[in-house]
């Protein structure tokens, strides 16, 4: 066993949490599988894996910026609920 149910209890103390003994011995249990999987993992040999930042070979995924012409202000002040003829009307926040 990876971790012990005194471990268990001494960490569910630090995070103030309250656990039953059902609730420490499956936690236990769970625990040990998760650390027991992660000791396999170490196993594997990884030095000859290269690191990569993206599953796919992915350069530049955005457009080019490109300058365009901009609504005019009365069609984009058509979109809001309250205009006055010049900008969006909204409540004062204090």
């Amino acid at each position: 066993m990876k971790i012990t149910p005194e471990e268990v209890r001494y960490v569910a103390k630090l995070a103030r949490l309250s656990l039953s003994e059902a609730e420490v011995e499956k936690t236990t249990l769970q625990l040990d599988g998760i650390l027991s999987y992660v000791e396999k993992l170490g196993e594997l040999d990884t030095t000859s894996v290269q690191p990569t930042t993206h599953a796919l070979a992915i350069h530049n995924a955005f457009r080019a910026d490109e300058t365009r012409e901009s609504l005019p202000q009365q069609e984009a002040l058509a979109n809001g609920p309250l205009q006055n003829g010049e900008a969006f009307v909204v409540p004062k926040v204090i």
